[in-house]
């Protein structure tokens, strides 16, 4: 963790959205750190672990601000710390004198250190919260499905801006308003901007081609800057008003639109004052999906934690320009020993080291380190940041939403954790298990005819599924014959357990399991379900025997009932005879949701490769045709079979189309041509 006390307890940070792209920025580390190994030129620590290594470390530590890591035996890091004294902080692990089977546990397991020390604490926690980020360390925090925040982009290198959802790093020249809370959060916004201002939202590529308006125009959704419908300055007055909008000036913005429509009536020219009105209902819709909108917090983020029952829950509200842009959920993994401030504290730096910091932050209670975390906040945006605990007025009632919020969220979440909890226990006992399973996998096929054949595996455990863990696997192989379901599967398992013996090795079955909180998501599946009968299962068995793992993974079969009727569903698993379940029994259930999402996500994966193949140019397997000469092709012809159809003499025509290239485009369409 990242406050001046020692770690009591793990955090593992997960959120309750899925947003649709992984995109993690990490910050450099401060210029002025710099990195000692204390075993290098100085005494030997050779056969000392735990405790005992730790004392001899602390002799030759400074007194000064730095970050210190915790290995194992492994050389992975098991925990990275900072301290305003490096020996102060790291005496307190050697003196033994620990409060928790976590603590307890992660010096027992440390067999050396390694230190970075900085000019001041402020460094200290931001090259803390960079390190943690990069190495994933066992008993830190770790923001698992740490998602880069949306933005809505306005573009400024076009004599025509346009408006588009934006992920990631911002390297292209424009206005960026944000960030939002989720991409669909984005995507309503931007569908009722484009009602209220008429920008477009095609790709440069389109609007440069286009030669008549598209159908956004004909149902008022654009513009249509393409075909000149609009003047340029009409247009650069369409995205002035949309950035003043983003920007706070909402009010401005719609009495203006107010005027404009009254004028517009007053002088009977009742068709452009509809237009207008059309407009004001647009951002009125824009502003009635975002709630809450306090008239004191111009730019804050709102941060409130509800802590019971061993779950905490922190809730985050985004306000800019005076909008709420939406809220977000995290669920921290927490020591029962911990505070909701500890555990808040740990959040805080985490959460600010790759995304961007308004100037205030509110809190719900206030943690140890908010005065050094506003420093290093303040430090690395450029401008003061504050960071506030309200006690009354309109800053208050906001964080008591937003508490509120969290408390409902906690709620909801205890109840799921409950329930999967006890599904998965039952189906330890269905099938006969030794211990409740951690991690299920589920395998399922796609493919029509035999084309387009995907295999798709998703992942569940007792947080429910883990949709990063999901793995989509193309089927390659030429022997298999189209349609073979069970070559198919052969080809999936071979892959997936082969390299995964190869990255994690064999699992020792023989160990107890650690199902503590702050264990780590095995790699490992305790369970694999197949959808299929006795063939599938055979199959399966049969490769898990050529790898030598047969014993470290359970495999179960479900086969579709009689008549493919949900409910009468048959398990396959080894050492008993196929059997049923009552058509009300929740572990059933349990087994059809795992399986339809295993099937959802292979279709999904199926689709997503035969839409790609339908939309697979044939210019594009031409080598030596590239965008440029494609572009030429498909403007001169139109399409890429009449280019296919076209002779040597009409493809010489095409301007940048030398003799050999057209040679080239001819042979590939006309396997039997002359040279």
């Amino acid at each position: 963790m990242t406050g001046g006390k020692l770690p009591d307890g793990g955090i593992l940070y997960d959120e309750t959205e899925e947003e649709d792209d992984d995109a993690i920025v990490e910050p450099e580390a401060p210029q002025a750190a710099t990195a000692i190994d204390w075993n290098e030129g100085g005494a030997s620590h050779e056969g000392l672990t735990g405790a005992a290594l730790i004392g001899e470390f602390v002799k030759q530590l400074p007194n000064g601000p730095g970050v210190y890591r915790m290995l194992n035996s492994d050389g992975d890091v098991l925990y990275v710390g900072k301290a305003r004294s490096l020996k102060k902080r790291v005496s307190n692990y050697a003196q033994g004198r620990l409060h928790s089977n976590r603590l307890t546990r992660m010096v027992r397991e440390t067999v050396h250190m390694e230190f970075v020390t900085t000019r001041t604490e402020v460094e200290a926690l931001l090259l803390e919260a960079n390190l943690i980020k990069r190495l994933r360390p066992r008993f830190n925090v770790l923001l698992r499905d740490d998602k880069s925040f949306p933005y809505i982009l306005i573009t400024g290198d076009s004599r025509a801006p346009a408006i588009y959802k934006h992920r990631g790093a911002r390297a292209r020249k424009g206005d960026y308003f944000g960030p939002f809370a989720s991409a669909s959060a984005v995507g309503r916004t931007i569908n009722s901007l484009q009602r209220a201002f008429l920008l477009r939202t095609c790709t440069d590529s389109v609007f440069e081609t286009r030669t008549r308006p598209c159908l956004l125009y004909q149902i008022k959704r654009c513009s249509a800057p393409c075909t000149h419908e609009i003047s340029d300055e009409g247009y650069a007055g369409l995205v002035k008003e949309a950035k003043d909008f983003l920007s706070g000036k909402s009010q401005n913005v719609k009495e203006a639109m107010a005027r404009s429509m009254n004028e517009a009536a007053e002088d009977l020219d009742f068709e452009r004052a509809a237009v207008f009105r059309d407009r004001l209902a647009g951002l009125s819709h824009v502003q009635s999906h975002q709630g809450i909108n306090p008239a004191g917090v111009e730019e804050a983020d709102v941060f409130a934690i509800h802590h019971e029952g061993g779950l905490s829950c922190i809730q985050v509200f985004f306000f800019r320009t005076g909008q709420n842009w939406g809220n977000r959920a995290y669920f921290p993994k927490a020591d029962p020993q911990l505070t909701g401030a500890e555990v808040l504290n740990a959040f805080l730096a985490q959460f600010y080291d790759d995304k961007p910091c308004p100037r205030q932050i509110l809190l719900s209670e206030a943690i140890e380190e908010q005065d050094l975390l506003a420093t290093a906040l303040t430090e690395k945006t450029g401008h003061k940041v504050s960071i506030l605990v309200p006690q009354r007025g309109e800053k208050k009632d906001l964080v008591d939403h937003v508490s509120a919020n969290a408390r409902e969220a906690h709620g909801r979440k205890l109840a799921e954790t409950a329930s999967q909890s006890r599904l998965l226990a039952g189906f330890a006992e269905t099938f006969g298990l030794a211990y409740v399973p951690r991690r299920i996998e589920i395998y399922d096929n796609s493919h029509i005819m035999g084309t387009n054949a995907v295999g798709g595996m998703v992942v569940a455990g007792p947080e429910g599924f883990i949709k990063g863990q999901y793995r989509k696997f193309n089927i390659r192989s030429t022997d298999i014959t189209p349609g073979d379901d069970f070559g198919m599967m052969r080809e999936v398992m071979t892959r997936r357990f082969s390299r995964l013996l190869k990255e994690e090795g064999k699992p020792d079955r023989s160990a107890p399991v650690d199902d503590s909180a702050d264990a780590p998501f095995p790699a490992w599946p305790d369970v694999i379900l197949i959808d299929g009968g006795q063939g599938q299962m055979t199959a399966v068995r049969a490769i898990l025997d050529e790898l030598g793992i047969r014993d470290c993974v359970t495999a179960i079969g479900v086969a579709k009932g009689v008549d493919r009727d949900a409910g009468r569903e048959r398990f396959f698993a080894e050492g008993k005879p196929d059997f049923t379940l009552p058509p009300r029994d929740p572990v059933l259930y349990f087994i059809q949701r795992l399986r339809d999402e295993a099937h959802r996500f292979a279709i999904g994966s199926h689709r997503a490769r035969r839409k790609k193949e339908m939309a697979k140019n044939p210019l594009d397997e031409i080598s030596g045709v590239g965008p440029t000469r494609k572009r030429a092709l498909l403007q001169h012809f139109g399409t890429a079979k009449a280019v296919s159809r076209a002779a040597m003499s009409d493809l010489l025509a095409v301007d940048g189309i030398s003799e050999a290239v057209a040679r080239l485009v001819y042979n590939h369409f006309h396997e039997n041509a002359a040279d």
